[in-house]
Parts: C-alpha cells; sequence; structure tokens
C-alpha cells in the first residue's frame, strides 16, 4: 500500500472514539517510522506510570527512610525510561515492518494497546512463578 497523496504524521497521541466514528476522524499509520515512534512514546508513558506508581507505594510503606525514598523514586523511573526505550523499539519496529510487509494501514490505537501489552508482560515477568498443580 503507497502512502496517500495528502498523507501527514498525526499528531501524537492521534486517539480517536471507535465507537460511532465520524469520517475523517480515524488516524492511521502509514511508514515503520510512525508506528515505530507512537509506539515507543506510549511505551515511555505507561512504563512510567506503572513503575511511578510502584515507587510511590514503596515510599508509602518506607515513610521512615523518606530520603533515601526519593532517590528510589528517580532510580525507578530511570529504569522505566532504559526499558521503554528497548522494549518501545523493538514492538514498534517489528509492528511497523509487519503493518508494512502486509500492506496495511495501522490504526493510533494500535500502538497504545500494544504498549500496555508490553506494561502487562513487565508485571508478570515481575512473579516468581514456582511449582504448579
Amino acid at each position: 500500500m503507497s502512502l496517500p497523496e495528502d498523507y501527514k504524521t498525526p499528531y501524537f497521541p492521534a486517539l480517536y472514539w471507535p465507537i460511532s466514528v465520524l469520517p475523517g476522524e480515524p488516524q492511521y499509520l502509514y511508514t515503520v517510522k510512525d508506528a515505530w515512534r507512537f509506539t515507543l512514546f506510549w511505551t515511555l508513558i505507561v512504563f512510567e506510570v506503572c513503575h511511578l506508581a510502584a515507587s510511590s507505594y514503596a515510599l508509602v510503606v518506607q515513610w521512615r527512610n523518606w530520603k533515601i525514598m526519593f532517590g528510589i523514586i528517580l532510580i525507578y523511573a530511570l529504569l522505566a525510561g532504559v526499558e521503554a526505550l528497548m522494549a518501545g523499539s523493538i514492538v514498534g519496529l517489528l509492528l511497523g515492518a509487519v503493518y508494512k510487509a502486509g500492506a496495511f494501514r495501522m490504526s493510533t490505537w494500535i500502538p497504545f494497546i500494544w504498549a500496555i501489552i508490553n506494561a502487562l508482560v513487565l508485571i508478570l515477568s515481575s512473579f516468581s512463578i514456582q511449582g504448579g498443580l
């Protein structure tokens, strides 16, 4: 699929309400660069929110050591950025390549959904799963 003649990259976040959509309202991504950029931005946002929520809970629990805990919050935020950079780049490039190979247009919701999937995989992998039934 070639780019439409009047295509310009939508502004981030470019999400639209998918129920009863008006004509011309949906925004689509056509290039690998756009898919990578949207996925990276959404992954950064979602990972930062998850990590800051976890570190804020740790701050509440360990309130007596609040000076140390503010350093922990900064470390969590930095780690979230590094993890999001890696995960968002890999998934974004893969999404872009698959959609380009299939000549599909990508809804701007797809990078957002994959950012949430990345965060859920990160949360799930933080638990040790031992034993079974």
